[in-house]
């Protein structure tokens, strides 16, 4: 059973000295509560697959499908935390529901879980990027997504920060289980987190390989088992790859 499929043929982007081809022929299919990361150099059309995937982008040749019902049970969590200033840690995820009061109890719960309980009435430039990464996660949480999009959600972020949303997010999941695809361009993080990588290539993106990874809860939190298992696997983990 597939709960995503990404069939891109081409993805045109129009540039002074003509178009540029920024993605070609990349079919990707992720299984019901899979977690499939996807790595690739910057600016090798990643974000732009997401978008696609998302439909925040219909200007390409190809075709996203869904299983029934999945796309309306769909979160997207952005690079930044697009959190809106002039409302509230609350307000900002009230957002997402058009009667929020119905919700309230599972807007607290949500809040409660990803630490922000006692901040939901303060504005995001008065929280830390940690903290403000935390809302974001909220916010994609609290509709309960069976499939989940997410743009290097962790990027700039000191590796010890980094950490504790990574296990955050794999908290949330225990107790939401949800399709995954996951973009990044860090290997530790995808190797800690997904249960296969996709590689692609640099512009236009093409898919150069697929790992699945076979690590233990136990290995993916020890620095020396991720080695060990990007050692073994260095034919993926070429120049360009990541």
């Amino acid at each position: 059973m597939t709960a995503l499929k990404i069939a891109i043929r081409h993805k045109p982007f129009a540039r002074a000295d003509g178009e540029l081809n920024a993605i070609e022929n990349i079919e990707i299919e992720i299984a019901p509560n899979e977690f499939v990361a996807v790595l690739g150099p910057s600016g090798c059309g990643k974000t732009t697959m997401l978008q696609i995937a998302a439909g925040l982008d219909d200007d390409y040749t190809g075709t996203v499908e869904y299983a029934a019902g999945l796309k309306d049970k769909m979160a997207y969590v952005f690079q930044s935390p697009t959190l809106l200033p002039w409302r509230t840690v609350r307000q900002n995820i009230e957002l997402v529901f058009s009667d929020p009061q119905a919700h309230a109890d599972t807007i607290a719960s949500v809040l409660e879980a990803v630490g922000l309980a006692g901040s939901e009435d303060i504005y995001p430039l008065q929280l830390s990027m940690g903290m403000q990464r935390r809302a974001s996660l909220a916010r994609a949480f609290v509709l309960r997504p069976q499939l989940l999009l997410m743009d290097e959600p962790f990027v700039s972020l000191d590796e010890t920060l980094a950490a504790r949303l990574r296990n955050l997010l794999e908290t949330m999941l225990a107790g939401n289980p949800a399709s995954v695809l996951f973009v990044t361009h860090d290997w530790r993080e995808a190797l800690s987190l997904a249960d296969r990588l996709v590689f692609l290539s640099p512009g236009p993106a093409r898919i150069t390989g697929e790992l699945i990874v076979s690590l233990s809860r136990q290995q993916r939190s020890n620095p020396v088992d991720l080695q060990n298992f990007r050692d073994a696997n260095a034919k993926f983990f070429q120049p360009g790859n990541v």
